[in-house]
């Protein structure tokens, strides 16, 4: 074809210049550039034009088609037949897989690496509302923090009812028809206290019926009122207001046990074992049932619970009951403090009662330390009373008592601001306190009371 351009310009190679063309015998003519032909022994290189072409002209015609007609000035609509003709590279089919490691871009700095296989997810992608919620000012407008609905209160519990399915009357009974409960352990004395409650029941009687329940020989078993039932009777009355119940036996040691343990306000040490000591035994019949241990375990729970007690001293009071006839006396007399008899209720009797005896002889009551080494030496049957006298006759030591505590303790309690004398009063008030809370015999004497061992 005469319109067709011959040329031998090899393409230039990748990554290198391009080699020098040889000779050439016919010019290229390329229409639109000035109508003249190209200077003698020059080749033009198309690539320039393919490249401004591609930046500035209309897109590429299919392969197979008429190349395209000039269109503006300016702009190259026409190609040599060897450039048209070139068959061009499909477009490279997208690989599955993991891609080569070369076209794998790094990181960009401050973004997580993504796990192996997954794809990274653009922030921007996020819908409003899902994941994490956009910071003030930038994107969506957060959304205004919904608060939680208070949760309702508890439901109270339904009240119980009280009613008994028998009814129960306050009836008057004779005075000589009442009968003291059977092995009852707290004494009624005809002291000051006594002296008060009988002045008060002569002048206005009794405010609080006492409670009884039938007696298989006849008349009547105090339950709850053997003071009042004494206080009549030197009041002068012939008889005193009543409420009649029926009750199990161990019923009636709980309902006997608690009414004084609780209103009365003065009880020996050894009353207040003996009574915690029936208690302990009527519960434990109640839920005697599989291990005799685990059985025993819960009744000092519940007998802790019933009087505001530690299973610890719950038990240390019921060992009191081990304890001689002659060295309670000592203990009620307040000869003996409440932790020493402990160690000594733990000695074999006959020991005990010598004990006794060397401390009303040489009226001196063995300290804790004291008690504790006589219950060593029991324990070794090494004990005698040679060895009793010997300990007991010991000039006694006041042990100096220190107890440190830290800076960094104080201050979960007091803060960073109070000072030491602040703190100082503060601890001595709390223990004043406390120490009115505890039994008499807790805090008799100046000894050390340690309720550990």
């Amino acid at each position: 074809m005469a319109d067709e351009t011959k040329t031998n310009a090899t393409p230039e190679a990748p990554g290198g210049p391009p080699p020098p063309a040889p000779e050439q015998t016919e010019q290229a003519v390329i229409p639109g550039m000035d109508g003249g032909p190209a200077p003698s022994g020059k080749v033009i290189d198309l690539s320039d034009v393919r490249a401004e072409a591609d930046k500035t002209g209309p897109e590429s015609p299919a392969p197979g088609e008429a190349p395209p007609e000039q269109g503006a000035a300016g702009s190259v609509t026409e190609y040599t037949k060897q450039e048209w003709e070139r068959p061009q590279e499909e477009p490279e089919k997208p690989r599955r897989g993991r891609p080569p490691k070369a076209d794998r871009a790094a990181p960009e700095a401050g973004e997580k690496k993504q796990g192996r296989g997954r794809t990274p997810k653009a922030k921007a992608d996020k819908a409003p509302g899902k994941g994490k919620r956009a910071a003030p000012g930038k994107g969506a407008p957060p959304e205004p923090a919904k608060e939680e609905a208070p949760a309702p209160p508890p439901e109270p519990a339904q009240p119980r009812d009280a009613t008994r399915a028998v009814k129960e009357e306050v009836v008057y009974l004779n005075l000589s028809d009442l009968h003291p409960f059977k092995d009852h352990p707290f004494g009624v004395r005809d002291d000051a206290e006594m002296q008060g409650l009988v002045e008060s029941v002569r002048s206005g009687g009794v405010n609080q019926p006492a409670l009884m329940r039938p007696r298989e020989g006849g008349g009547y078993e105090i339950i709850a009122g053997h003071r009042r039932q004494r206080a009549s009777e030197l009041a002068g009355f012939g008889n005193m207001p009543c409420i009649i119940r029926e009750m199990t036996d161990d019923q009636a040691v709980l309902a006997m046990t608690d009414d004084n343990l609780r209103h009365r306000e003065k009880l020996l040490p050894s009353e207040k074992a003996a009574a915690l000591q029936q208690q302990y035994e009527a519960i434990k019949h109640q839920g005697a049932r599989g291990d005799d241990d685990e059985a025993g375990k819960l009744s000092l729970q519940s007998v802790g619970q019933r009087n505001g007690m530690s299973v610890k001293t719950v038990q240390r009071y019921l060992w009191l009951n081990d304890l001689v006839p002659e060295l309670k006396g000592v203990m009620d007399a307040g000869k003996l403090s409440f932790t020493p008899a402990v160690e000594i209720s733990r000695i074999r009797p006959k020991h005990q009662k010598y004990i006794a005896v060397s401390i009303e002889g040489q009226q001196s009551s063995p300290s804790q330390g004291q008690a504790k080494r006589l219950r060593e030496l029991d324990k070794d049957n090494k004990l005698n009373p040679d060895a009793i006298d010997a300990i007991l006759s010991e000039e006694k030591k006041k042990e100096d008592i220190s107890v440190i505590i830290s800076g960094a303790e104080l201050e979960k309690y007091f803060g960073k601001e109070a000072t030491p004398r602040q703190m100082k009063d503060q601890i001595m008030a709390l223990l004043d306190g406390w120490k009115e809370k505890q039994p008499p015999e807790l805090g008799k004497g100046d000894k050390k009371v340690d309720m550990e061992k």
